[in-house]
């Protein structure tokens, strides 16, 4: 086993997600890289140190380039707001350090883009966090895909769906300003990472972006409550996703249907530990959608537990992360999603939103 420092910027909701992740990573996975929690970066002294104290960490700053120069800190996550990430990554990457990036990669495609350029650069270890897809339902659906289990796919709906903003007398925030902190900025890249993880390159967009609430106690709101994109895969497949914060009544809607020429997947987040299954070579009296639970038979589920059905949480996502960030940095090779593909998301999404805009068709290489 080898020590290895880790840096994580931010203390928050993420910050501390990714702090009991490096903690527990070694034991779950036995990874040869064995975290140790360095420091800890947040906007003030005192929230740092609180911080610190919390969650095991040997200092404490509320300067980020003192976290980053540090030479104790050997790899770094960061888990802070997006207008932050471009400039942090470009500094860790100038010292050869590798970096975990909570999505979206960036505030804007020119950030994305600069860091892709910045971490290729350098040659280390990039990626980008979709904790969602690493589910064992969501892996044991992607490999099936793979494996031509369920045929061709002609067809995927995709939504990623909340309700924290679904009271219209709910007060304005950080997160009702500015388009990086809207529903295309906030959520839809999830279900984009993941319609790009199951289907491949998506070629087109027409996308429409609303505010349903323009004005809420204390301002304001300047972004987007949700939307509605249709979009054709390369692989020839129509698509449709739809992404909201005001979705009454769900609270994490991550949810997918694929249709393919052999079979159909349905998946929803809500009931991450079950995959429902159709195969249309079932015997006639017994066609019809089957809810596989997932077990120790299914990706990265028998590290956490032995017993089939008990299931896994969001937490363990977090910590699946962890273990490919760490197994990037052992062995040299890229682990999905790097930078880039957190650049194609971004592309995505500013396609989506030209195409609101323009209420057109348009292509993603045109972005």
């Amino acid at each position: 086993m080898i020590q290895i420092g880790i840096g994580i910027l931010g203390g928050g909701y993420m910050g501390k997600a990714h702090a009991v992740a490096m903690s527990a990573v070694g034991a779950v996975f036995g990874t040869t890289l064995r975290p140790r929690l360095e420091m800890v970066c947040a906007s003030s002294p005192e929230s740092a140190e609180r911080y610190r104290a919390a969650y095991g960490f040997a200092h404490a700053t509320d300067n980020w380039r003192a976290l980053v120069e540090d030479d104790a800190v050997e790899a770094i996550v960061i888990a802070t707001p997006q207008e932050t990430h471009r400039q942090i990554a470009e500094a860790a990457f100038a010292l050869g350090k590798p970096v975990f990036c909570e999505k979206p990669l960036g505030a804007s495609l020119e950030d994305s883009a600069a860091m892709v350029a910045a971490a290729e650069a350098s040659g280390v270890t990039n990626m980008v966090g979709f904790n969602y897809i690493r589910t064992p339902a969501s892996q044991y659906a992607r490999a099936m895909i793979e494996a031509g289990e369920i045929g061709d796919i002609t067809w995927f709906r995709g939504e990623h769906t909340e309700d924290f903003y679904a009271d219209p007398q709910t007060p304005a925030s950080w997160r009702t300003s500015g388009m990086a902190n809207g529903t295309m900025g906030d959520l839809a890249p999830h279900m984009v990472n993941a319609a790009l993880a199951l289907m491949g390159p998506i070629s087109r967009v027409m996308a429409e972006v609303e505010t349903v609430h323009s004005d809420r106690p204390g301002g304001r709101v300047t972004n987007d409550d949700h939307a509605q994109m249709m979009c054709r895969f390369e692989n020839g497949a129509m698509g449709q996703m739809y992404f909201s914060r005001i979705a009454t009544g769900r609270k994490m809607g991550y949810a997918y249907e694929i249709t393919g020429t052999k079979g159909a997947i349905r998946f929803d987040q809500e009931d991450q530990n079950a995959l429902w299954l159709y195969r249309m070579d079932d015997p006639e009296p017994e066609r019809g959608f089957r809810k596989i639970l997932t077990g120790p038979a299914h990706p990265d589920y028998e590290p956490f537990c032995q017993g089939p059905g008990h299931g896994t949480g969001y937490q363990d996502q977090i910590i699946i992360e962890a273990r490919d960030f760490l197994r990037a940095i052992e062995t040299g090779a890229d682990v999905w999603p790097t930078f880039r593909d957190g650049h194609e998301v971004n592309r995505v999404i500013a396609a989506g939103l030209a195409s609101s805009d323009s209420q057109s068709w348009k292509d993603i290489n045109d972005f």
